[in-house]
């Protein structure tokens, strides 16, 4: 049971790294570090819409996981 969690944890990190670094915005080396004289973007649609709630929900789950590891 702990090493099926483990795996989780293991695979549920990699793709909030992913999914976090496919929500990265703008092309500019100043974007990476904040924007820079640009207005910054309110509406999220499309898929980026679901990467972003995809991202809390794995978040989420990654917290749920780490207590209840922590727990057993």
């Amino acid at each position: 049971m702990i090493n099926l969690i483990d795996i989780l944890l293991i695979i549920i990190s990699i793709l909030l790294i992913v999914l976090i670094l496919l929500q990265q915005r703008g092309g500019s080396f100043g974007s990476i570090f904040g924007y820079f004289g640009t207005m910054p973007f309110l509406q999220r649609r499309g898929i980026e819409k679901h990467i972003y709630y995809l991202t809390w929900i794995l978040a989420i789950l990654f917290l749920l996981l780490s207590l209840f590891r922590i727990l057993l």
